[in-house]
C-alpha cells in the first residue's frame, strides 16, 4: 500500500468509545460548535469593555468608537479596557492553543507550559534582566521572558533527548519535572538576596493583564501569530503521533520534524503568552480536556476550539478578578488558578477526559 493510500487515515484518528461520546461527534455539530463559541467570545470582549469597579453600559462603550466625547468612561474604554481585552484575547488563545500542542506532542494529559518549565524558564530570564541589567520595563521584560522560554524548550528537549530511545513522552515529562523544579530554586535564589528585585518582579510574577499596553502586544504579536499558524497546521500529524510513534512512521510520518515543529510553536506560543502577560497556569492544562470533551481525540478541531475557549476563559478570568475584590482587584493569575483547579478535578471524576 503507498503512503498516498494511507495518509489521508492519519488524519482522522479511530473512532474510539470516548470519541463516540464526544458531546459534538459530527462535522456540522463541530462547526456550530465553533460558530456558537465565537459568539460567546464575542459577548465575554463586550463585557470586558463594559464591567469592572465602574459599570458602563453596552451603549456607552459602543459611543466610544463611534462617536468618542472624552468623557471619563469614554476614556476607560478606549485606552484602559479596549489594550487589557485585546490581550486578554491573544494571551488565552495562545495558552489554549500551546497546550494542546504540548499534549499532543508528549502525549501527557497534564502537559502545559508551567509543567515543563517553559513558564519557569521566562520567570528566571525577566529575574536577571531585573537583577543584572536592572530592567524596570514591562515592554523589555516580554523579550527577555520570550528568550528564556525558547531557552528552557532547548533545555528539555536537550534533557529528554539524552541516552537511548531519544525524547519520549516519559522522558519529556521528567525532563520538564526536572527543569521546572531547577529554574523555580534558582528564580527563588535571587529573590531571596535582592528584595529590590522581588519587589519589582511579583507584580509580574502573578501574570496579569491589567496595565499592559498595547505596544507590549505589539512587540511579541509576530511571535503569537506564528505560533498560531503552526498550531493549526499541525493537527493531522498530531493525530497520527497520537497513534502512536511505530504507527506514525509507518504511515510515513517524520516524528522528529513533527515534534520539531509543535515544539517551536508551544515555544512561540507559551513564550510570547507569558511575555505579555506573566505566566498564567491552568489555561493550556484545562481547556484542551473541555475541547476534547466536547470534539472528541481529533486535533484538526481540539487546536482552534482550544484557542476559542483559552480566551473565554481568561476574559471571564479578568471580569472576575475586577469585581471580586472592590475597590481592588485579583490579578487573572489568580482567578485562573482558582478556578481551573476544581474545574479540572470536576472533569476527572466526570471521565470527560478523551484519550490522547
Amino acid at each position: 500500500m503507498t503512503q498516498g493510500a494511507v495518509e489521508p487515515r492519519a488524519s482522522t484518528p479511530p473512532a474510539t468509545a470516548r470519541s463516540r461520546t464526544a458531546l459534538l461527534p459530527s462535522a456540522r455539530g463541530r462547526v456550530l460548535g465553533l460558530c456558537a463559541a465565537l459568539v460567546a467570545l464575542l459577548a465575554c470582549a463586550v463585557g470586558s469593555l463594559a464591567i469592572g469597579s465602574l459599570g458602563i453600559p453596552i451603549g456607552e462603550v459602543l459611543a466610544a468608537f463611534t462617536a468618542f466625547d472624552d468623557s471619563d468612561a469614554h476614556v476607560i474604554v478606549t485606552e484602559l479596557r479596549l489594550p487589557r481585552t485585546l490581550i486578554g484575547l491573544v494571551v488565552g488563545g495562545a495558552l489554549g492553543a500551546a497546550g494542546a500542542l504540548m499534549q499532543g506532542v508528549t502525549r501527557n494529559p497534564l502537559a502545559e507550559p508551567g509543567i515543563l518549565g517553559i513558564n519557569a524558564g521566562a520567570s528566571f530570564a525577566v529575574v536577571l534582566a531585573i537583577f543584572v541589567l536592572g530592567v524596570s520595563s514591562v515592554a523589555l521584560y516580554a523579550w527577555f521572558a520570550l528568550l528564556g522560554a525558547g531557552l528552557a524548550a532547548l533545555m528539555l528537549y536537550a534533557l529528554a533527548g539524552a541516552g537511548r530511545g531519544g525524547a519520549t513522552p516519559i522522558k519529556l515529562a521528567l525532563s520538564g519535572a526536572v527543569l521546572n523544579a531547577l529554574l523555580v530554586a534558582l528564580t527563588s535564589a535571587v529573590l531571596t538576596f535582592d528584595t529590590e528585585t522581588l519587589e519589582q518582579f511579583r507584580f509580574w510574577i502573578v501574570g496579569s493583564i491589567a496595565g499592559r499596553d498595547t505596544g507590549v502586544l505589539l512587540s511579541v504579536a509576530p511571535f503569537l501569530g506564528a505560533g498560531l499558524i503552526i498550531a493549526l497546521l499541525a493537527g493531522r500529524r498530531l493525530n497520527a503521533l497520537a497513534l502512536g510513534e511505530d504507527v506514525a512512521r509507518s504511515l510515513g510520518q517524520s516524528v522528529g520534524r513533527t515534534r520539531a515543529a509543535s515544539g517551536a510553536g508551544f515555544v512561540l506560543l507559551a513564550g510570547g503568552a507569558v511575555a505579555a502577560a506573566g505566566p498564567i497556569s491552568f489555561v493550556g492544562l484545562t481547556v484542551p480536556h473541555v475541547a476534547r470533551a466536547l470534539v472528541g481525540p481529533d486535533y484538526r478541531w481540539i487546536v482552534p476550539y482550544s484557542i476559542v475557549l483559552g480566551a473565554i476563559l481568561l476574559l471571564i478570568s479578568d471580569v472576575l478578578g475586577r469585581v471580586a475584590a472592590p475597590p481592588g482587584e485579583l490579578q487573572v493569575g489568580i482567578v485562573t488558578a482558582i478556578l481551573g483547579a476544581p474545574f479540572f478535578i470536576w472533569l476527572v471524576r466526570r471521565r470527560r477526559l478523551a484519550s490522547l
